[in-house]
């Protein structure tokens, strides 16, 4: 998936199809002179819904798409002959798709299975014929219903990404080239800040033909839940990660206080963030000699208690089979 083919947010305008009237018609046949009425109903307008594609990662696919409308219920006819019922409309979006109206923001529903079927619009009832309203006292009854009118409205479809493993970090923490090495992602790799500009997901492969899911964010910066930044539009991608990996370069000045830093942005945007599980790892590691890592070492245990940390190093290809063997233990802590 390229960098500019990643759509994460969209808005449309769906319409489901009105309902058919119904018909009020009187039946006349060769020898049956007042046959009474036979007039059908109308059919169904049709619905419009959002279904669950496990095979998209991106809204791209709907964003020209602004006016996406099912077809009208067709009219009743004679004989009680009902109308056709209104094509249905199907949008299929990537799961994690939280659905808001424009108008109230409310959220409306959220797909997060593979064939979720919810509708949006649902379509306008059929009116009855004049066949209904016969009786004792009114037998030729010449009218009908109308159909129900279509519902419309103007939606918003955000996507959340469904990854395992959220990247977190400031711009050059080298987020890009560790998912480059372990996984088959290319995103855009430079030295410059904010290299990043849309989320990127790989798959890491993991033994046993097993694997799971990481999510590269645009860099953060302090100041990123206010608005500072790219970082900030995409937090709400890590809001679905089970773990967030906290990148963390080995020549920052402090480690800690990048750490804290990136932690007090995560809780400004949303408190829940705090109850994931962490993992802190210090890239760039084949720049440190063994007395110089050994010093680290020291300072980290006081720093960071009760939180896991460990030294890799994406360019030398260092620490990254322990580095995916603690994702996945992490990973998978609850369910063992």
């Amino acid at each position: 998936m390229t960098e500019g083919n990643f759509v994460d947010y969209v808005k449309i305008y769906v319409s489901s199809g009105k309902g058919g009237k119904g018909s009020t018609h009187l039946h006349r046949e060769k020898f049956i002179e007042k046959g009474g009425p036979d007039g059908g109903d109308g059919g169904r307008g049709g619905h419009v819904y959002l279904i669950g594609n496990k095979g998209l990662w991106t809204l791209y696919h709907l964003k020209f798409a602004r006016h996406i409308k099912a077809t009208h219920g067709g009219d009743g006819g004679s004989a009680r002959s009902t109308g056709a019922d209104g094509e249905d409309k199907y949008i299929e979006v990537p799961l994690g798709t939280v659905v808001r109206d424009k108008e109230t923001n409310e959220i409306l529903f959220e797909i997060t299975e593979d064939g979720e079927k919810q509708i949006v619009a649902k379509g306008g009832k059929g009116g009855l014929g004049n066949w209904h309203f016969r009786s004792s006292t009114n037998q030729t009854p010449r009218y009908s219903q109308p159909g129900m009118p279509a519902e419309e409205r103007d939606i918003i479809l955000e996507l959340k990404v469904l990854a395992d493993v959220g990247l977190v970090g400031f711009p050059n923490a080298g987020k890009s080239t560790l998912l480059s090495v372990l996984t088959s992602a290319k995103p855009k790799i430079a030295d410059y800040p904010f290299t990043t500009l849309k989320p990127n997901l790989g798959i890491v492969a993991y033994r046993d033909f097993q694997s799971f899911v990481i999510a590269d964010i645009p860099g953060i910066i302090e100041g990123a839940a206010e608005g500072k930044g790219l970082g900030h539009y995409f937090l709400r991608h890590i809001e679905r990660n089970s773990t967030l990996l906290f990148l963390v370069p080995a020549d920052a000045e402090d480690i800690k206080a990048q750490y804290d830093i990136l932690l007090d942005e995560l809780r400004r945007y949303n408190p829940e963030m705090l109850d994931k599980d962490r993992l802190v790892v210090v890239s760039k590691a084949d720049m440190l000699d063994d007395e110089l890592k050994a010093e680290m070492k020291q300072q980290l245990d006081k720093d960071f208690k009760g939180i896991p940390y460990m030294f890799i190093s994406s360019v030398a290809q260092q620490g990254l089979t322990e580095l995916k063997d603690k994702l996945w233990q992490m990973l998978n802590a609850e369910t063992e």
